[in-house]
């Protein structure tokens, strides 16, 4: 992490050390959305799968999901060098090769070349707008194998509900748990996601990857808090 300037490591350190206090108190429902990974993955992944992380963070949660799986190969995508740094130490303990690749994760995706069978991309996609998130979703399709898994986990929408709605379920939901969290931390991640977060119905999450062209879409997983889900879209239709 020394090649990164500092006011970026700064930056870096504040940001991390707010998500593993999220990560470590399950505020996001971590613990239940990789074991729902996990199991996907168990009973469906072909022996030596090829697993493309897309904006890994750090990847400990990833690594929990995938230990014991039948893996043959890691790739982890991230804009953040120093979350790979840590990810590369985390991602020691899973017995495949490990690639990563310091990058914005569309762009990573539009060009990438290798092929692999399960793809997974959590709390990120909703950062795009509906046209990018169908651009994105058909890349994927593009470099899945015929049988190969694309899983989702991402902010989603009641019928009917406005993005403003989502926001305030969010806030009235999560502070009072959140307790852990200081009110500079709090009120940064409340920023963020009024910035940055664009929800989408779970049909239309769903109608995305069909028309990006899968072959088929399902929601496997509701947050008891119903503010995410999880979404699995199965190779090319």
């Amino acid at each position: 992490m020394t090649d990164v300037p500092s006011t970026d490591q700064t930056v870096f350190l504040r940001g991390w050390q707010t998500y593993r206090k999220v990560l470590d108190n399950n505020y996001m429902f971590h613990r239940e959305v990789y074991e729902c990974l996990r199991q996907v993955i168990l009973r469906r992944a072909p022996k030596l799968f090829r697993f493309l992380d897309i904006a890994c963070g750090d990847a400990s949660a990833s690594v929990r999901a995938l230990a014991g799986t039948p893996i043959g190969h890691y790739y982890g995508i991230d804009i953040s060098g120093p979350a790979l740094a840590i990810a590369k130490e985390e991602l020691a303990v899973i017995n495949c090769p490990v690639t990563l690749a310091q990058s914005d994760f569309v762009e990573a995706i539009s060009r990438w070349k290798e092929p692999v069978d399960v793809v997974w991309i959590g709390q990120s996609l909703h950062h795009l707008e509906a046209p990018a998130k169908r651009e994105l979703m058909r890349s994927v399709r593009h470099i899945l194998s015929n049988e190969g898994l694309f899983l989702i986990w991402e902010p989603t929408l009641f019928d009917g509900e406005l993005q403003e709605g989502w926001i305030s379920r969010f806030e009235s939901g999560s502070r009072p748990l959140w307790l852990n969290l200081v009110d500079e931390e709090w009120n940064a991640m409340l920023s963020h996601v009024r910035a940055s977060d664009h929800a989408e119905t779970s049909r239309k999450w769903q109608q995305l990857g069909l028309e990006a062209g899968f072959r088929s879409a399902a929601e496997l997983y509701t947050a008891p808090t119903k503010l995410a889900r999880i979404y699995c879209f199965d190779g090319a239709a």
